[in-house]
């Protein structure tokens, strides 16, 4: 009687060590103009301002580069900067909230 080597196999193991993180951002309201979302899919290079920053209409907000292109993100109207929800290097996608104003 001979015996056959042994056959290598493969299995999949599932491991419950690895934690997901969900990178979902919050979407900014398009019916409210104080809410400026990303304009286009990419990364965020630039943050130009500040929470407490005032801005005037046309005022650089964000600098976002998609496929080696940079795109300026600018404010829709005057006010004061409340709240921003992204840093230098997020990765974000179309109408992702980046900031609100007051």
């Amino acid at each position: 009687m001979t015996t056959d080597p042994p056959q290598p196999r493969n299995i999949a193991v599932l491991d419950r060590s690895v934690v997901v993180e969900d990178k979902s951002r919050p979407k900014a309201n398009p019916d409210d103009p104080r809410e400026v979302g990303a304009p286009i899919p990419g990364k965020i290079s630039q943050v130009a301002v500040t929470v407490g920053h005032l801005v005037k209409k046309g005022d650089p907000l964000f600098t976002l580069e998609a496929m080696k292109m940079y795109t300026s993100v600018t404010a829709p109207l005057a006010g004061l900067v409340h709240e921003i929800n992204v840093a230098e290097g997020d990765v974000v996608d179309v109408k992702d909230l980046l900031l609100s104003l007051r």
